[in-house]
């Protein structure tokens, strides 16, 4: 188990990833919100993967990747 010491400090002039990621309740999100709900990099070919995913499933489809 890691002790809070093992974590890296953020960056203050970079966001975390938490508060860059919105749920789809508070606005509509893009395939590369979806792509760094999973916890990967955005890359052009998750983008598209996950564009269609949100095609196929639906909005919702966030929900399995958040809390």
């Amino acid at each position: 188990m890691a002790s809070e010491g093992d974590q890296q400090p953020q960056s203050e002039d970079r966001p975390s990833r938490s508060s860059i990621l919105w749920s789809g309740g508070e606005r509509a999100y893009d395939p590369e919100d979806l792509v760094m709900a999973t916890g990967a990099d955005p890359t052009p070919e998750r983008v598209e993967k996950a564009r269609k995913l949100i095609e196929e499933k639906g909005p919702q489809v966030i929900e399995r990747y958040l809390p």
